[in-house]
């Protein structure tokens, strides 16, 4: 089917002068999409407290980044971290020499890291599309579930996304003249190179797959010996080797340990694809939950995702086109394709999928463009209409039976933990936020408010976008989607924060913090990223009880490693001695304390509890 040729394809090449500066029309949409990344993203800096786990683990790194002056080798509680490209710390910890140790300038790097995916998003659906299909791109991206909710995480997906994105707008720059311009390729080697950086080596896999693939479909392969080979392979490794080779020179093969070189590239890399990674210390999504969370992620936008699949299958025909400006769905489809056949063969979290959703809202984007643009009675119209129709009924069942939750439930007692409302699921686990399947019809009183906003969000917000398709008013429909997101968002940030006793242990770390004397013991009973927030709110090191696994265990077999694991006789001895103890315990894993020892309670928060064996002072009564 040949799309017709309107305005705003004509407008894809002025868009930006030749300077890169933006003109007219595309400072508007320039300056909607950072008030709209204000709306929902700044909000959510400071609350809620860090998370166990990743979350606190990674900002934990990032502290003892700048305690140390050490910018090479990362180190949770004091012992080498050595699992992780150093990037998002290197930011993070940035972040707290300029403005202090704080959540909001943990999550700062990574929310302005997001703007910046959403400029250079638009500045792509410019260039391959025109303005209107880069302002949609971008308004999809920002306002969908999935990369909201992930920066809420301390992880580096969504930046995987920005540097694969921006390497994926230099390839397409590279089209334009008889020969490839040297900042072109240049540009597209630095993205590999920052997302190697990232995380490792799909950060060069990726750019390399989805280019190559695209210039093998349309018989462009000639086009890769334009690119700088040479030129751009020195500007590769000028940035992503140095801190590998520092990184191996001081973490070589101690004994019959061994070093960065073989942990970092044989077992995270290569046996964590293979599912042998060791310690084996993680779950994996079922295939076909990780690839129907792309609809969730993408939501409510994933509405429009078979129309814009549709268009790509329609253009594959055009494989003789060469130019990737000419077929950018193409590369799009490339692009999230290439993610999600990769990890199908490999372990997988959910988050995985990150990097792909810009390609989505891409494609999306494009199409909503071309709806806009089309004339009443087409077929694309008539196709807006019944995604908006499918969208509506989902919005009515979703709506009402939150409606019909928010009636069932009551408010809370004063002072109630919400753990003591829940019921467990550990086989949930494994999901990122497995814990909200703990959720019970009484614990939902708990958040009547978000789930009241929530609710009335989706019926008013699907209704009206069905209404203005109804009435060919595409493009009202869309900015009411795009409200409804804000407000679901917000929502579900409020959510977040009331939850966030059971899944974060600020509060037990706070009670610590007020009676905490020098040479006092923090120990934690179990793994370290159970209650990996004590670490991180009040600055100690702290001692695990039978938890020698996961993040930490290859560190601690350094002959450096700080002595910090018990096992039940050296807890036993340590809890008898002379030094106060503060043992952090979930209620339902009560620690071995040796018996008739005296057991005095410190805070209770979240399921979890403090325990000492002294008492605590009349001056820091918690």
């Amino acid at each position: 089917m040949n799309r017709p040729v309107t305005a705003e394809k004509k407008s894809t090449t002025t868009s930006l002068n030749p300077t890169g500066a933006l003109n007219g029309r595309s400072r508007i949409f320039a300056v909607a999409i950072f008030l709209l990344w204000m709306v929902i993203y700044l909000p959510g800096l400071s609350r809620p407290a860090l998370l166990d786990d990743a979350d606190s683990v990674h900002a934990e790194a990032a502290r003892e980044m700048v305690e140390r002056q050490d910018w090479v080798t990362l180190h949770a509680n004091g012992i080498r971290y050595l699992e992780k490209a150093p990037l998002m710390y290197w930011m993070i910890a940035t972040s707290f020499r300029g403005f202090g140790v704080s959540e909001w300038s943990a999550r700062l790097p990574l929310a302005l890291g997001v703007l910046a995916l959403l400029w250079v998003t638009y500045s792509l659906g410019c260039r391959a599309a025109g303005e209107r299909a880069g302002f949609y791109a971008a308004a999809v991206l920002a306002t969908s579930f999935g990369p909201y909710i992930f920066s809420r995480i301390l992880i580096p997906d969504l930046l995987v996304g920005l540097w694969l994105t921006l390497g994926l707008y230099f390839f397409l720059r590279s089209f334009e003249g008889e020969r490839p311009s040297p900042w072109a390729c240049w540009g597209f080697a630095a993205a590999a190179a920052l997302n190697v950086l990232t995380k490792g080596l799909i950060g060069l896999v990726f750019p390399v797959a989805i280019a190559g693939l695209h210039l093998i479909l349309t018989r462009n392969l000639r086009h890769l010996l334009r690119m700088r080979l040479l030129s751009s392979m020195l500007t590769f490794l000028a940035i992503a080797a140095p801190w590998h080779i520092l990184a191996a020179l001081r973490n070589p093969d101690q004994g019959n340990v061994k070093g960065f070189l073989w942990f970092y590239f044989v077992n995270e890399h290569l046996l964590r694809y293979l599912n042998k990674r060791v310690p084996r210390d993680y779950d994996t999504v079922p295939l076909l939950v990780f690839w129907g969370l792309m609809l969730v992620w993408i939501f409510p936008w994933s509405a429009f995702m078979a129309q814009a699949l549709a268009k790509v299958r329609l253009r594959v025909r055009d494989f003789a086109a060469g130019d990737a400006r000419k077929n950018p769905e193409l590369l799009f489809a490339i692009w999230a394709g290439v993610i999600l056949i990769f990890f199908s063969f490999s372990t997988r979290q959910e988050y995985y999928v990150l990097p792909a959703v810009p390609a989505v809202a891409l494609l999306i984007g494009g199409w909503l463009a071309q709806e806009s643009e089309a004339p009443k009675g087409s077929r694309l119209r008539g196709w807006g209409k019944i995604s908006a129709a499918a969208l509506f009924a989902l919005g009515v069942i979703a709506g009402v039976g939150g409606l019909w939750l928010w009636m069932q439930s009551q408010a809370p007692p004063a002072g109630y933990d919400l753990a003591d409302l829940l019921k467990k699921n550990p086989e949930q686990y494994a999901l990122s936020f497995g814990h909200f399947f703990d959720l019970t019809p009484q614990a939902l009183g708990a958040f009547r408010v978000p789930l009241l906003g929530a609710s009335l969000a989706l019926l008013l917000g699907t209704g009206l976008n069905w209404f203005f398709r109804q009435c060919n008013t595409p493009k009202k429909g869309n900015f009411v989607l795009a409200a409804m997101m804000v407000v679901v968002l917000l929502c579900a940030h409020q959510g977040l924060v009331i939850f966030a006793p059971v899944l974060s242990s600020k509060q037990l770390a706070m009670a610590i913090q007020k009676e905490y004397r020098p040479a006092e013991v923090i120990v934690i009973n179990g793994e370290y990223e159970s209650g990996s927030t004590l670490n991180f709110y009040t600055g100690k090191q702290v001692h695990i009880l039978n938890g020698r696994s996961s993040d930490l265990w290859y560190g601690s077999l350094f002959p450096d490693a700080p002595q910090v694991f018990e096992d039940d006789a050296a807890f036993a001895r340590l809890w008898q001695g002379t030094q106060r103890v503060y043992v952090f315990s979930e209620k339902d894993r009560f620690p071995p304390i040796p018996r008739h020892s005296p057991v005095h309670e410190l805070a209770t928060s979240g399921g979890k509890v403090i325990l000492s064996n002294r008492p605590s002072g009349p001056k820091a009564a918690f």
